[in-house]
């Protein structure tokens, strides 16, 4: 059983609000990690997470690099609860 985090991450950079939230949600669906888009503005975005630290590490990497019409200049992690097993 893989350990589950909880983790928020703080994007910050170029954000357009359409299209980051929609990449967000399509990349934690395929990755099957619920979230929540805590706070969204064209200069930053919230989202927290649960899953699997690998599949977390994912997801940032891949909001990290796209969408092409958003430009991410820092991400700042912070885990909310400590790990459990599923």
């Amino acid at each position: 059983m893989p350990m589950l985090r909880t983790v928020t991450l703080r994007f910050e950079g170029h954000l357009p609000e359409a299209s980051f939230a929609e990449f967000a949600a399509h990349r934690a669906a395929r990755l099957s990690l619920p979230h929540a888009i805590l706070m969204q503005d064209a200069g930053a975005a919230v989202i927290r997470l649960t899953g699997p630290a690998a599949l977390i590490d994912a997801f940032e990497m891949a909001l990290s690099l796209g969408p092409a019409d958003c430009l991410v200049r820092e991400v700042r992690r912070q885990d909310n609860a400590p790990p459990t097993m599923e």
